[in-house]
């Protein structure tokens, strides 16, 4: 019991006689106090008292698809220090190759009582993919909010980068540059946020030859395989769903024997972590990971706290930062 006075009160910063008030449901400690000691035990992963056993629903689970894309990381650490600030703990669950599916996060979830859980990618934005996990969330009342676009139907808020507005500040910065033949590099046929990406390209476009679309798997080696392909049809400027594909066509380039950015331009989308670093430094979309990630919060807060929240979209405008893979069309 002393050392686990001890280890909570310091990852607290308080005193080992303020944890020991909290844990026998004392007076004389402010509700935030109590709220970051509770949090703490279970950070730590001590039982807590079986009169406070109820209080686990302060718990919220955060489901991540991956973690090798960074764009996954920086979400967790904006969604996870704003749940921390409201004394809420983020469980973190993250989908491996051959590991625990998303469905059964979602069990495991249900049977910690979680208040809530946010999706920062996942199923949701897959409309072949199986949905029933998230309708067991909805049929228990469990607050949920999903980050970036998603499927029609499932009732829950979301909070989403306007993939529509990126492609456009990619699109017109390409053409600025006197690029013709601009190729668009995305993720599977029923990924949500790339069926919107392609929408706005043909619609900028007038008339989006089917050549010039390539889809592949999130990775950098998917944009290498699809971003050689798209080069061998003459494409010239890549708009590409996230930055590690972007990352695949810089390679794709390479393995070719062409400069990036003197004879193929390459914007990426995240504008992740390290992209500034790479070379040539990626020309990318930011989206607004810290303003999304603090309103997912801000959402899931509401309900947990009895507030109804409208099953819609929040549409965060994103930011097209200019680097060093980007350059002037070859001429002809």
């Amino acid at each position: 019991m002393t050392r686990r006075l001890a280890e909570v009160a310091k990852k607290v910063g308080v005193s080992e006689a303020t944890v020991s008030r909290v844990l026998n449901g004392k007076p004389g400690v402010s509700d935030a106090t109590r709220q970051a000691v509770l949090s703490a035990l279970d950070v730590l992963g001590y039982e807590r008292p079986t009169q406070l056993r109820g209080e686990r629903a302060r718990l919220v689970g955060l489901v991540l698809p991956e973690l090798q894309n960074p764009i996954f990381p920086a979400f967790a650490e904006a969604i996870g220090g704003a749940l921390a600030q409201l004394g809420l703990t983020p469980v973190l669950c993250t989908q491996t190759k051959g590991g625990v599916s998303e469905a059964d996060y979602v069990e495991l979830l249900l049977q910690q009582q979680v208040s809530g859980v946010v999706f920062a990618g996942g199923l949701y934005a897959q409309a072949d993919a199986p949905h029933d996990h998230y309708r067991r969330l909805a049929d228990r009342n469990i607050p949920v909010v999903l980050v970036n676009a998603a499927i029609e139907d499932l009732g829950f808020p979301a909070v989403s980068c306007d993939d529509a507005v990126a492609v456009e500040q990619a699109w017109r910065h390409l053409a600025s540059l006197g690029h013709e033949r601009i190729g668009l590099l995305l993720g599977p046929g029923d990924h949500m946020p790339s069926a919107r990406k392609l929408a706005a390209a043909r619609a900028l476009a007038g008339e989006l030859p089917e050549e010039y679309v390539a889809r592949a798997i999130f990775s950098i080696e998917g944009g290498h395989a699809a971003g050689a392909k798209l080069i061998d049809r003459g494409v010239t400027g890549f708009i590409c769903a996230s930055d590690p594909l972007a990352l695949g066509v810089v390679r794709a380039a390479r393995r070719k024997g062409l400069d990036v950015p003197t004879q193929i331009s390459v914007v990426g989308y995240d504008d992740s972590a390290l992209m500034n670093c790479t070379e040539p430094p990626l020309t990318t979309v930011r989206q607004p990971i810290e303003s999304m990630g603090k309103a997912a919060v801000e959402l899931l807060n509401a309900q947990i706290g009895g507030t109804s929240v409208p099953a819609d979209e929040l549409l965060f405008e994103p930011e097209l930062v200019v680097r060093g893979s980007t350059a002037q069309a070859p001429r002809a």
